[in-house]
């Protein structure tokens, strides 16, 4: 008892950690049991030291204690790289250490682990509802696409040749012609459009597609690039240019919606440039987000088509006039690069800050000094409690440290964190930690939910200033190309500048600085002056300029 008994107080001395004390505490408790079993009276007079010894323990160990937790934190998380020593590795690390994603036998292809796929199912659920509220339908079409129909659109199959993977054998035979596996779904969806458009009753036309694509890449990295990703596309037909304009603008404000008041993400909606636009289309438009090494990230796009696919598929309609028109079309679309969007620009050092909205855990709660009676029985009834009431909550009780626990509700990015612990119990209370700010604070069990509710919209809200604060920041304005070069090299952010509009000066700017142009912002067309920061030719164009994902 007495070597039982200075392993304690040596350990305790030296700051023994959340494991080491679990496992001397359950011993002592066993020990101690067992001796009184045996020698009951005289036990009392020789364990007396002991005794407050266990008590001591006992109660360091039902204590959230700061100190300890972040020593265990500071051992925790040592194998995720720092985003200033290398931001490219910080977030594979985040990504495979919180059980995102995994690396497949099919070089450029990510496996999306239940959690990371969690959060796309949200995503799908969130802008699912917005496709609906505006009119549109989904359907499905078939993801090989024969090579005929894939050339009807010289345009379009010049920007995506590269990039195409193709079946050219079935069951063992040889196919007749070759089947492209979809990188997008333009050609496939138009030969269906040619028959289903008749007439001006048919019109508008408003579907919407989810499914996954291929594109060849070189260079991939989960979520952010890879060769197989999951996405949606919506395609639809109208009468009119003006009705294809409104829709393509509709929905780009719709995305720009979405990413501000679901991902907390603030992004700059603007018009790509010519060179940038999609292939196939009249012109683009686009959100772009900065991520937290300064580098752009297109978060969606949604493309005026024209008539460019209806001459090419002959989607013609019988006009309120009589006469046989060409229908006009757009195409826009978002995938799980907004995944890797959420991770770039919310997380830091401890790992991922997951927004609200879109977190699979919104509240983790976690019993502390879950031995002692009641503590772990009330934490599932807590559970329950805001489970019932819509807030997406689980319940650790696994046989880890609370430390660990603590850590890996960090790592993971959950919203907020809800200790119970014996003091907790006895005062009808829980301690709610912000993922946001690591921010404490009680609360009662009167109105729980109410109060969890309140803070997850506290949290969101925070999110999104303290990015768009850190966005802002990293904006500059040239009005030379010293300027210029000096806010993207020196900055690492955007640079906003009056442009002349000209392909050739956005290829010699990108060749100068490695910056491209990102987009022309939606409201400054009709504010521009001076000339080009680059060629010095009259301006033409608002452009912000940056490096990108």
């Amino acid at each position: 008892m007495r070597a039982l008994h200075c392993k304690t107080h040596s350990t305790s001395s030296e700051g023994n950690n959340f494991d080491v004390a679990a496992t001397l505490l359950q011993e002592m408790r066993q020990y101690f049991c067992l001796q009184i079993k045996v020698v009951p009276r005289s036990f009392a007079l020789r364990a007396k030291d002991f005794f407050y010894s266990y008590l001591l323990l006992d109660e360091m160990m039902c204590r959230r204690i700061e100190g300890n937790h972040m020593a265990k934190k500071k051992e925790f998380v040592e194998h995720i790289t720092s985003q200033q020593e290398d931001f490219s590795r910080w977030y594979t690390d985040v990504i495979m250490n919180a059980d995102m994603v995994d690396y497949s036998e099919i070089k450029g292809c990510m496996v999306i682990k239940p959690y990371g796929y969690g959060i796309w199912e949200l995503i799908q659920k969130e802008l699912d509802r917005r496709f609906k509220e505006t009119g549109h339908k989904n359907a499905y079409f078939p993801m090989l696409i024969p090579e005929s129909l894939l050339m009807k659109e010289a345009e379009h199959v010049e920007g995506f040749a590269p990039e195409v993977a193709w079946v050219t054998q079935g069951g063992g035979e040889p196919l007749q012609e070759r089947l492209a596996i979809r990188p997008t779904s333009e050609t496939i969806i138009c030969s269906m459009y040619s028959k289903w458009v008749q007439s001006y009753r048919d019109l508008p036309l408003l579907l919407n597609q989810w499914c996954s694509v291929l594109r060849w890449e070189k260079t991939t990295r989960p979520f952010l690039r890879t060769s197989e990703f999951l996405w949606q596309e919506g395609h639809t037909v109208h009468e009119t240019q003006e009705e294809a304009e409104e829709e393509t603008m509709r929905m780009i404000h719709v995305y720009k919606e979405f990413a501000e008041n679901v991902l907390a993400i603030p992004v700059i909606a603007g018009q790509k440039s010519e060179k940038e636009k999609f292939a196939g289309a009249d012109h683009t438009y686009t959100m772009e987000a900065m991520m937290l090494d300064g580098r752009a990230l297109q978060m969606g796009t949604s493309h005026n088509l024209g008539q460019n696919f209806a001459k090419g598929f002959d989607i013609q309609y019988l006009s309120r006039e009589g006469k046989r028109e060409y229908a006009w079309q757009t195409s826009w679309g978002v995938s799980t690069r907004m995944i890797g969007g959420i991770i770039m620009v919310h997380g830091d050092d401890r790992g991922l800050k997951l927004p609200p909205k879109v977190a699979p855990i919104q509240c983790m709660v976690i019993p502390v000094a879950a031995h002692k009676p009641g503590i772990t029985q009330k934490a599932r009834d807590l559970k329950d409690l805001l489970s019932a009431a819509g807030i997406r909550t689980e319940i650790d009780e696994r046989e880890q440290s609370v430390g660990w626990k603590f850590n890996e509700c960090e790592l993971r990015g959950i919203p907020v964190r809800i200790e119970i612990g014996p003091k907790d119990l006895e005062q009808q209370q829980v301690v709610a930690v912000r993922r946001d700010t690591l921010e404490k604070k009680v609360l009662s069990w009167d109105a729980l939910p109410e109060a969890i509710e309140k803070l997850l919209k506290d949290i969101h809200q925070n999110m999104f200033n303290m990015a768009k604060e850190y966005r802002d920041k990293k904006i500059y304005y040239a009005r030379n190309f010293e300027e210029f070069k000096q806010g993207i090299e020196e900055g690492k952010g955007f640079v906003k500048a009056p442009w002349c509009g000209e392909t050739d000066c956005e290829l010699e700017i990108k060749a100068e600085t490695g910056a491209t142009t990102r987009c022309m912002p939606l409201d400054e067309h009709d504010t521009i002056k001076g000339v080009c920061v680059h060629c010095g030719k009259p301006a033409k164009k608002i452009m912000y300029f940056g490096k990108s994902y």
